[in-house]
């Protein structure tokens, strides 16, 4: 398996500034938008990267997806992982009911994957 290539933090926060200016705001502003503190927002401009959590909320409002500035090998996202994140964002399923239905997913999944180095299904 080939290591994950480091987060590219300087072309990350040069893109969400870059966002800041198109949009004619600025870092008062998204701090109140988002919620990420002025002084994370302070240090981050000082190249020092936010937590796991600040880093959401600023893609999310800049529309940057963190993972595009990541090199190295371009992966896709898990099936699992993606249809527990569906289900968690159905409005129509608690969360008991979307771990439930994850729950059954994950054993049939399981059971029908196919081996990659045999190319057969798994037992």
């Amino acid at each position: 398996m080939s290591r994950v290539a480091d987060f590219d933090f300087s072309s990350y926060f040069k893109s969400l500034a870059a966002t800041v200016t198109s949009r004619n705001t600025n870092w008062k502003s998204v701090s109140e938008a988002t919620g990420v503190s002025q002084t994370t927002l302070s240090r981050m401009g000082r190249g020092r990267q936010p937590d796991a959590e600040s880093l959401a909320k600023l893609s999310a409002w800049a529309g940057l997806n963190p993972v595009d500035y990541v090199g190295g090998e371009k992966r896709r996202a898990e099936p699992l992982a993606l249809m527990g994140k569906l289900l968690r964002e159905d409005p129509n399923l608690d969360s008991a009911s979307a771990d439930a239905l994850e729950a059954i997913i994950e054993t049939a999944y399981s059971r029908f994957r196919r081996d990659p180095a045999s190319d057969k299904l798994t037992d």
